[in-house]
């Protein structure tokens, strides 16, 4: 018999889990009433402590503690940047369902969050995908557009650190993904869908760099001081966010502009609650207006997606718990 509640780490969702079902349960949990959220950010820039709760009825509802030291895996005894856990509760009952490793979580949740993003505001005919970065989250973005993208012809990877591009590229084990070859500029430049995972608190994309038609998803930035894309891309875009409630006064990417006037409130469109729906209905304007549009999604999580997200990772873990059973008995 099953202990509850699970703990549930990579290997008891190994072979279980696709990116595709998680990307369906973020456009599903988006179908139901706006989730209660509460959020609680401390600690200096380089070593944050953040604390997520939400709570959506007919799923549940969970609180993932989390810290994200960013100097952690240069440490001469490196460990992980990120580092915590994910409580899940029952929405009948209220009984902790389980408990699911943080960096796990997090992996799933931000990239197939980007990935439904893209799905709702890219152009359909999009073929190349650029990854700027190569951290873990930039190998799940990679790993998670390549799988639930299908259509992609190349999802290219670009650091200053040419090797680890690489290196990440090939850990994918896809033949679409491959290091990108060229500056960042020339890169962008060719690219229908761009999305960054830096941790850098100053822009690192232009929007000079972006051609008409782009998809531009926005991921590393998560405090308030925090940001990857300049004013030029902001001014010129059409602008989305995955969750109003945790990005628009929370995150540098909004606040900064908006402080400065580059932007209005007015100017962002929609959130995915919004596109969801819109989709769903198959009513006009979705997000794209046309196809030389820019299109801009910020990344800002939130605990309601990781409430989604960790309802089908343990789905997958409970899948396998009675598969076991069975073979046991």
């Amino acid at each position: 018999m099953t202990p509850f509640p699970l703990y549930i780490d990579d290997a008891r969702i190994a072979g279980r889990l696709y990116w595709r079902d998680v990307v369906e349960a973020l456009r599903d949990g988006h179908r139901r009433g706006r989730a209660e959220i509460g959020d609680m950010v401390l600690g200096p820039p380089t070593r944050s402590f953040l604390n997520r709760a939400a709570w959506i009825d007919g799923i549940g509802g969970g609180i993932k503690s989390v810290t994200v030291f960013t100097d952690n895996p240069g440490r001469r005894a490196p460990r992980p940047a990120v580092q915590g856990a994910f409580l899940l509760f029952d929405d009948d009952t209220g009984a902790l369902k389980a408990i699911v490793d943080g960096p796990l979580l997090t992996k799933w949740k931000t990239a197939a969050d980007s990935v439904l993003g893209a799905m709702l505001l890219a152009r359909a005919d999009a073929a190349r995908a650029v990854i700027i970065g190569a951290g873990a989250l930039a190998s799940a973005l990679a790993e998670a557009y390549a799988a639930a993208m299908p259509r992609l012809d190349a999802v290219e990877v670009w650091a200053r650190d040419g090797d680890k591009a690489r290196r990440l590229a090939a850990s994918i084990g896809d033949a679409r993904v491959r290091a990108a070859a060229g500056d960042l500029e020339t890169v962008v430049g060719r690219a229908d869908i761009v999305s960054t995972a830096t941790s850098s608190a100053v822009p690192v994309l232009r929007g000079d760099w972006v051609r008409p038609g782009t998809h531009v998803d926005l991921v590393g930035a998560f405090r308030a001081e925090m940001r990857e894309a300049d004013d030029a891309l902001m001014r010129k875009a059409r602008l989305f966010v995955d969750s109003r409630e945790t990005t628009v006064d929370h995150i540098g990417e909004l606040i900064i502009p908006l402080n400065t006037g580059v932007i209005a409130r007015d100017d962002i469109l929609g959130d995915l609650y919004d596109l969801v729906r819109r989709d769903d209905e198959g009513r006009g304007p979705r997000g794209r207006a046309g196809p030389e549009d820019v299109t801009v999604f910020k990344n800002g999580g939130g605990a309601h997606l990781d409430v989604m997200t960790a309802a089908a990772i343990c789905a997958a873990a409970m899948t396998r718990a009675a598969g076991a059973g069975a073979q046991d008995s």
